[in-house]
């Protein structure tokens, strides 16, 4: 089958045959991946073009050196959890982050647009969870930060796209690549849990089903799920038409496994203008003291707590003393007596 290549991408082929810089080779095979028809024809072109930019990725991480690149690629975190966007190339992971944060990352048609960690704060009620775009899982492009990064995170979305030809080959890729780094997505929680082995790392994860809104969506959607439904919960997603976006802020919250905790002082009304502590589900009244103040680990002699019982089977607390093991429900308001 002919290629049919366009002239804007010869034009672009030509300046990456005359290019002397990375930046300039880099910029100009962006515009050849981004103007290179689709089609069968294309399949082997297009595959070399991926080859090409893992490879100039690969000589610019080389450059920047490691001492350097650590500071480039460590993501801060912030909020009450990070929560990774990791994925196959273009499956529409920086349109997600720009949809659900008010982060502006680079959107385009063409692989390995994102190239270090891009984070982005996504709202959910009275908290902030931090979302960050990752560059794309490929056998080409994978580098150790990357796993680097996941390691410290509590929770990834592994995006899939749902019109690609190679849907279960890109999802098999990325769970396979990682496994390779020994980090494990986690999709439905084992029962009983599996106990890591010496650096293993188990991560907590969704599969979103981006692009729903296209023509071949239903029909990959039902193989996706016959072939990862036992191992994920997947959730279909789009962007364009808003599908599953208004929910998925519930959904990863309530994944994560956290607990809002308001405290207030003796004698005072609590104040829920004020964000609440976020804490793992289980925190006791001391790791809640603790997250409030260092020293109240030390100088606490008790605590009183109140709680609505909104949390299935917990108990309804209207100001009882409590001890130190307590273990604390979402929603719970704390009040510490040093």
């Amino acid at each position: 089958m002919p290629a049919n290549l366009t002239p804007q991408y010869l034009a672009a082929e030509k300046r990456f045959k005359d290019a002397v810089t990375l930046e300039e080779k880099t910029e100009a095979l962006e515009e050849m991946m981004a103007t290179i028809p689709k089609h069968k024809g294309t399949e082997k072109m297009r595959a070399d073009l991926r080859r090409r930019m893992a490879k100039l990725l690969a000589e610019k991480d080389k450059k920047h050196g490691a001492a350097k690149g650590s500071d480039i690629y460590s993501v801060p975190r912030e909020g009450g959890a990070q929560v990774l966007l990791v994925g196959a190339p273009n499956v529409g992971k920086s349109s997600l982050l720009a949809r659900l944060t008010r982060a502006t990352p680079e959107i385009a048609e063409y692989p390995f647009t994102t190239r270090i960690p891009q984070p982005g704060m996504m709202p959910y009620e009275n908290i902030q969870i931090q979302l960050v775009d990752m560059p794309a899982v490929a056998e080409d492009s994978y580098r150790p930060w990357m796993g680097s990064v996941l390691r410290q995170a509590d929770m990834a979305l592994l995006v899939v796209d749902l019109s690609s030809d190679d849907l279960l080959e890109e999802v098999d890729g990325v769970v396979r690549i990682l496994a390779g780094s020994r980090i494990h997505l986690e999709g439905k929680r084992p029962s009983p849990p599996v106990p890591a082995e010496p650096g293993e790392h188990f991560c907590p994860a969704l599969l979103l089903a981006n692009k729903s809104d296209l023509p071949p969506a239903r029909e990959c959607l039902q193989i996706l799920q016959e072939f990862y439904e036992s191992a994920f919960e997947i959730l279909p997603v789009s962007v364009l038409t808003g599908e599953g976006m208004e929910s998925l802020p519930r959904i990863i919250f309530e994944r994560l496994d956290l607990v809002r905790v308001y405290t207030k002082a003796p004698g005072k009304k609590v104040d829920y203008g004020a964000p609440p502590y976020v804490l793992k589900a289980g925190s006791t009244v001391l790791d809640a003291a603790r997250a409030v103040h260092r020293d109240f680990v030390n100088t606490l002699k008790y605590a009183r707590v109140w709680s609505t019982g909104s949390s299935e089977g917990s108990p309804v607390h209207d100001g009882q003393m409590v001890e130190r093991t307590y273990s604390l429900k979402d929603g719970d308001i704390l009040e510490l007596h040093a």
